[in-house]
């Protein structure tokens, strides 16, 4: 079958993300989006595993009622948490006698360069570069159908938190769904947003903003090379205005969506939220929320700077914005306040454009770029149902049932008549 269907699944920060994506010939097609609030997952650790298994089951139902068929295994995106990356030098000698590189030379290095362990506390879970030596130039693209008595694997591959890994991925097996593959999330993140690619020539600092943290991950020479954890969210901007005006997370997060700009002048005194709280009303301008939130978000930019100064000082940088917490349009207003150019991304796929669906749309890419050399033909949904529906779709068009109907074809002939 030419079409992949393929499932990716966040259990990020205070929520459950599923995308299920559609590639066919290199495009892709969001076919659903299911977001499952649950407080079961707080920053990046499991708190209450059998509320993240609801929530994992009611995202896979509502996609599988859409679509139509059963979703089986799915793509597992995994916090960055504790990594770490190691490089290797494989030499893969053809013995076969036939002088070209065939696949599974290919797969034989891979899987020799996998077997390395790197400590008791990480398990491998992402290739995060693969380039070949042979005949003496250096490429990325598979050598395939090249000849030579033998070649070169320079392997970088990441590492993450065993514990994490475990913890997250018995959370899908309790849900009934298989593993298809796990995903660092900032390297998914990094595949979509192009930051693996920009930081060819460049250091690319890709923020990854949610409620609870902001994940800091460092992109040089096509790879990613450190990640680290700032306990400030669009959470910690919040806080000031849940306190003074006693709204929810959400109303907040809803109101920094939508309502102030981060030019102070623009700022008015026209109310933009009113609420009646029993005896106490809530009314509240852009200028008063301007004023509650702006001095947490410079003082959280200034954190950023600090902490980066040392890689923006080295060399040309770049900050790419992403996560949730990109949704907030005052971060567009406050991209000159960062030390170096500054970024926010913006999805540009259909279905998803959304800053919280970043990592799903990446980690289908970066299962394709590893499946290169594994030749893994398994999808995430089940491949029967999923013919069915195909044909299902296909017989309609046929008998007429889509935008030009058999009426109407009916309409022009008697009409020529």
């Amino acid at each position: 079958m030419s079409k992949k269907v393929y499932a990716a699944i966040e259990l990020a920060d205070q929520e459950v993300r599923l995308v299920v994506m559609e590639i066919f010939e290199s495009r892709s097609n969001i076919l659903r989006v299911e977001r499952v609030a649950c407080s079961g997952i707080q920053g990046n650790s499991i708190v209450d595993e059998a509320s993240v298994v609801t929530a994992i089951r009611e995202a896979t139902k509502s996609a599988q009622a859409a679509l139509g068929y059963r979703i089986e295994r799915v793509i597992l995106l995994i916090p960055a948490v504790n990594v770490k990356h190691s490089s290797q030098k494989v030499h893969v000698q053809i013995e076969d006698g036939t002088r070209t590189v065939r696949q599974f030379h290919i797969q034989q290095g891979y899987q020799k360069a996998i077997q390395k362990k790197m400590g008791d506390d990480v398990e491998y879970v992402n290739p995060n570069k693969i380039t070949y030596l042979i005949n003496g130039s250096e490429t990325s693209k598979l050598p395939k159908g090249e000849e030579c008595n033998d070649f070169y694997m320079y392997v970088d591959l990441l590492y993450a938190s065993k514990e994490t890994i475990f913890t997250f991925a018995r959370c899908i097996e309790q849900a009934n769904l298989e593993i298809l593959d796990i995903c660092l999330d900032v390297f998914a993140m990094g595949e979509e947003t192009a930051a693996l690619q920009q930081s060819i020539d460049r250091s690319i600092i890709q923020l990854s903003i949610e409620e609870s943290h902001t994940e800091l991950a460092l992109f040089m020479d096509q790879k990613l090379m450190s990640v680290a954890d700032l306990e400030k969210g669009f959470g910690w901007l919040i806080e000031p205005l849940k306190e003074k005006y006693r709204l929810s997370s959400e109303i907040c997060y809803r109101l920094l969506q939508n309502v102030f700009s981060g030019k102070e002048e623009e700022n008015s005194d026209v109310i933009v939220y009113i609420e009646q709280k029993e005896e106490n009303r809530v009314e509240i301008s852009a200028k008063e929320l301007a004023e509650v939130v702006l001095p947490r978000l410079k003082e959280w930019i200034v954190e950023i700077n600090t902490a980066c100064d040392p890689i923006v000082r080295n060399g040309k940088t770049r900050y790419v914005l992403t996560g949730k917490g990109s949704n907030i349009p005052v971060l567009k207003d406050m991209e000159t306040s960062f030390n170096a150019e500054a970024i926010v991304y913006e999805p540009s796929t259909i279905g998803a454009r959304d800053g919280a669906l970043i990592a799903d749309l990446g980690a289908a890419y970066v299962w394709q770029d590893t499946n290169q050399i594994r030749q893994d033909d398994r999808i995430s949904v089940n491949n029967n149902e999923l013919e069915a529906s195909i044909d299902s779709i296909n017989q309609k068009a046929k008998d007429g049932d889509g935008g030009f109907t058999r009426k109407m074809k009916s309409v022009i002939l008697s009409d020529k008549d």
